[in-house]
Order: structure tokens, then C-alpha cells, then sequence
């Protein structure tokens, strides 16, 4: 960090979130494992939906399986990522629950701030909800299909054959609407954060290149690696949390 900057994460704050999370370390694993299990038959349904979607394989592309076990495997990775989305929520669920009780812990205080609760915890599962819901319209609707078409527009004008393996294609589909739906959970989860004094504000407007750089470099992990396909995936998640930031300012003005 340069002189003067400000650490995006306390280190009391941090050192209480972790102690935290080690806490709930079972319960962690028990929600995981308890989506993987039931994330896995429902993952062939998926499947089945992705391959008779509209918009999902361009005129001329073909797909091909490679090995018998492409189907299992990727019924095991679409399990898995339902279960590490459903960690991230009960994560913020407990946070909206909990939250001002784990920081005045990490400080050590002898009182708990106001808020949290029955209140808090609504408040994180109806915007998870809505969040997640805008996150997949937008990856259904605009980033999917634009991908995909420029993959196979781009493949054609080079004079390649379009012809794309079944793992590797609905991989790829898949990593997108899970990237999509947590990426839209960040005005939430910066609410929470700077609302329960996780962080400051000035540690996210100190730090807007630091963040703008990892939004971005999960856009080029997650996409072809042109400028149209980093902003595609990164954009969103710089624009919802410039919009966190507007929120948090107008409601503390009035509260």
C-alpha cells in the first residue's frame, strides 16, 4: 500500500471475521456438502435445459463428447459451484445476523451496536434474492449469448470449423451465470460491510484501483481475453459497487 492509504480490511475487523469463520467451519462444510448432494441430480436438468436453450449454440457449431465421463463431471462442477454459492449466502445471511456483534467482539467492546437481527437477516435473503435473479437475466440475456456468438464469429473468420466439447462449452456457460449471480451480490455485500463497520468508506475509495483491477481480472479469467468480454464481466461488478457506494452516502445523509 502507499503512504497514506487506507487497509481495505481492518485488522481487528479481519482477525474477528476470521475467528468467526472458524466457528462456523461445520456448518460451512455441512451446507456445502448438503447443495452438493442435492445440486447433483438436479445438475443433469440443467444440462438438459442448457442444451435446448435458445441463444446458446450459434448457427454452425457443433458439439462433440470427447470421454463417457464429460456428463458426470460436469454434473460434479455445477453441484459444486451451487454449493459454493450457497456458502457465500449463508455467509452473508450470518453477517446480516451477527454482524455488529462480530465486530464489536473483534474490538472488544462491552456492547453490542444496534441492528442486525430478524430485520438484518430479511433484509440480506430478499436483496440475495433479487440480486441473484438481475445477475442471471443479465448472463442469460446479454453476456452468454454475445460470448458465444463471438467465439464462434471469431473462430469462422479465422476459417476454423466451430465444433466445441460438451464439458468445456456448458463449463463455460455455467462458470458465467455462477460468476454473474455472485458478482451481482457486491452492493450487498458492501452495504453489510461498511454498515457493520467491517470496513470504511474511505478504505473502498482509497483502494478503487486495487478493486477495479480485481473486477477486471476476473472478467479476463472468466472470458475470452478481449476488451468487449473483461468489461462485459468485469463492468457490472465496478458499476454495482460505485452504486453501493451512492446508497450507503444518501441513507446515512438521512438517517
Amino acid at each position: 500500500m502507499a503512504e497514506g492509504s487506507v487497509d481495505i480490511l481492518p485488522r481487528a475487523a479481519l482477525r474477528g471475521l476470521v475467528g468467526h469463520l472458524y466457528r462456523r467451519l461445520y456448518l460451512l462444510v455441512a451446507v456445502f456438502f448438503a447443495a452438493f448432494i442435492g445440486g447433483y441430480p438436479a445438475a443433469g436438468d440443467a444440462i438438459g435445459w442448457l442444451l435446448q436453450a435458445d441463444g446458446y449454440l450459434p448457427d454452425g457449431v457443433q458439439i462433440i463428447i470427447l470421454q463417457p465421463m464429460e456428463v458426470v463431471l460436469l454434473r460434479l462442477r455445477i453441484a459444486a459451484n451451487l454449493g459454493m454459492a450457497l456458502v457465500v449466502l449463508t455467509l452473508m445471511c450470518d453477517l446480516g445476523w451477527n454482524g455488529r456483534a462480530i465486530i464489536s467482539e473483534a474490538h472488544r467492546r462491552k456492547f453490542v451496536p444496534t441492528g442486525g437481527g430478524l430485520g438484518g437477516l430479511l433484509f440480506v435473503i430478499l436483496g440475495s434474492f433479487a440480486l441473484a435473479t438481475l445477475g442471471a437475466m443479465y448472463a442469460h440475456e446479454i453476456l452468454i449469448p454475445m460470448l458465444l456468438q463471438y467465439l464462434a464469429e471469431d473462430a469462422a473468420a479465422a476459417g476454423l470449423e466451430s465444433t466445441w466439447q460438451l464439458q468445456s462449452w456448458i463449463g463455460f456457460i455455467i462458470g458465467l451465470y455462477f460468476a454473474s449471480v455472485l458478482g451481482f451480490q457486491v452492493p450487498l455485500a458492501t452495504l453489510l460491510l461498511l454498515r457493520y463497520d467491517v470496513i470504511e468508506r474511505s478504505a473502498i475509495t482509497e483502494n478503487r484501483r486495487v478493486l477495479w483491477f480485481s473486477a477486471l481480472l476476473l472478467g479476463a479469467l472468466l472470458s475470452p481475453p478481449d476488451p468487449l468480454s473483461l468489461f462485459l464481466v468485469g463492468g457490472p461488478m465496478l458499476v454495482l459497487l460505485e452504486f453501493a457506494l451512492v446508497i450507503d452516502r444518501l441513507t446515512r445523509t438521512q438517517g
